[in-house]
């Protein structure tokens, strides 16, 4: 079994940015990827960013590609999403997600997935 516990999430203008934090603990060895997701109102979730545990291999949805990084401390088993240059657009209820097991595709499906954390809201005025 495995915690995520989400933070940083809060209200920002236009172009400004966040470092959204979500902490793993449990049974934190059987993490092979952890991924962030998105769902803002009136819509379905969506795939934000994903990163696999050992290699580092990251990959971004098209929207956030060269404004959102994700990363991770292996040590701390956390996984970061720093997002700047933020649109209004971006406003959603961001929630990270751990998966137990190895996929070798991109980590973008929400049912590759075991573990989700409990969303941290981001709002972006203009």
């Amino acid at each position: 079994q495995v915690q995520l516990v989400e933070s940083g999430g809060g209200l920002v203008q236009a172009g400004g940015s966040l470092r959204l934090s979500c902490a793993a603990s449990g049974r934190t060895s059987s993490i092979y990827g952890m991924g962030w997701f998105r769902q803002a109102p009136g819509k379905e979730r969506e795939f934000v960013a994903a990163i696999r545990w050992n290699g580092g291999s990251t990959y971004y949805v098209d929207s956030v590609k060269g404004r959102f990084t994700i990363s991770r401390d292996n040590v701390k088993n956390t996984v970061y999403l720093q997002v700047n240059s933020l649109k209004p657009e971006d406003t959603a209820v961001y929630y990270c997600a751990a998966a137990k097991h190895v996929y070798r595709g991109s980590y973008s499906r929400s049912d590759e997935y075991d573990y989700w954390g409990q969303g941290t809201q981001v709002t972006v005025s203009s």
